[in-house]
């Protein structure tokens, strides 16, 4: 990983207001004077999530590690990139995954031009440059592995014997941040294969902030510049959906009904804006006897799921979009 764009890195502080809401506030955030390379790109029309507050404080106080957790498509990860490119923070990202070691963040001893330099990795640049890391899937991390970054987190520099035992003293714009779809303490509903139980004291160490889907307001808004070919009640319809969708995933659906019990799938924001996109596309198939609707939300959602989920997602289409036909059996069933 190379390190030029993260040396002209100059630190400035920015109202806080003015950033982020476009009037003056007068408290002050530190930020970075220009982007880099690293730096995420802004989505001028992203909807800010309504943890974005949290997350503000976090940035604008005693730099503590932060725990960003919440249900999958959330959008836990693109609210901190968010945050950071407004900032023009470097953003150094990791995913973590079983067999991650602890070198992967660090760095390690390559090859180059016939001899042996050090790589320094994404922890390390951060640390040395002041830049964002920001440590994906932390849950699916073994806890023996993240116990080396207990001292880092509570502030102390990073040694790195494999490069003579150089000391990497802590930027004071460092920022840790990792998410995760759980509490670090595993998973208790099923649903996130490869959860894994954290060390107590290594949670300890973190500020904890809980990240659930958006609004329905702010979804809307979002279908109406994706799709505004579609009518304002079918956007309306199609959020309420995603709505009921996220309950029976999260085992909160209501329990007096055949749909009250939980399914293994779930609707992203993201999902929810593919299926709209996929129904505008599928509208002249209609003549066919294709319902785009249905039709478009086996592609955006309901290939993922069972059988026996898949017709549950039918029955409540049904209940929700009463004007809606079934689509033809070859359309709704997985027998192909």
């Amino acid at each position: 990983m190379s390190q030029p764009e993260l040396d002209t890195l100059q630190p400035v502080e920015l109202d806080a207001g003015l950033v982020f809401s476009g009037q003056p506030s007068g408290r002050m955030i530190h930020g970075f004077a220009s982007p880099c390379a690293y730096t995420p790109e802004p989505d001028p029309d992203y909807l800010f999530h309504d943890a974005m507050r949290e997350i503000v404080v976090w940035f604008m106080s005693r730099p503590e590690p932060l725990y960003v957790f919440g249900p999958t498509g959330s959008g836990k990860t693109s609210l901190v990139r968010q945050l950071a490119a407004r900032l023009n923070y470097p953003v150094l990202e990791v995913t973590g995954h079983a067999r991650m070691e602890f070198a992967d963040l660090v760095g390690h001893c390559s090859l180059e031009e016939g001899r042996m330099t050090f790589q320094y990795g994404p922890l390390a640049l951060a640390m040395r440059h002041g830049g964002l890391f920001l440590l994906d899937e932390l849950d699916l991390l073994e806890p023996a592995t993240l116990s080396g970054l207990n001292g880092i987190l509570d502030g102390n520099p990073l040694c790195i014997p494999e490069n003579g035992g150089e000391l990497i003293r802590p930027h004071p714009l460092f920022r840790f941040v990792a998410t995760a779809n759980t509490n670090g303490g595993s998973d208790e509903t099923g649903l996130y294969q490869g959860a894994l139980r954290q060390n107590l004291a290594f949670m300890d160490r973190f500020w904890l902030c809980e990240v659930g889907y958006p609004a329905p307001e702010a979804e809307e808004g979002l279908l109406a510049k994706a799709a505004p070919a579609l009518p304002a009640a079918l956007r309306a319809a199609m959020v309420a959906y995603a709505g009921e969708v996220r309950r029976l995933f999260l085992g909160s659906g209501d329990t007096s009904t055949p749909l009250g019990e939980t399914i293994e799938v779930t609707f992203s924001t993201r999902t929810l804006l593919r299926w709209a996109s996929l129904t505008l596309r599928y509208r002249p198939m209609a003549h066919q006897g294709v319902q785009p609707v249905c039709f478009a939300l086996d592609r955006a959602l309901g290939f993922r799921a069972t059988r026996e989920t898949r017709a549950m997602l039918h029955e409540l289409a049904q209940r929700m979009f009463p004007t809606v036909d079934d689509p033809p059996r070859e359309q709704t069933t997985m027998d192909a």
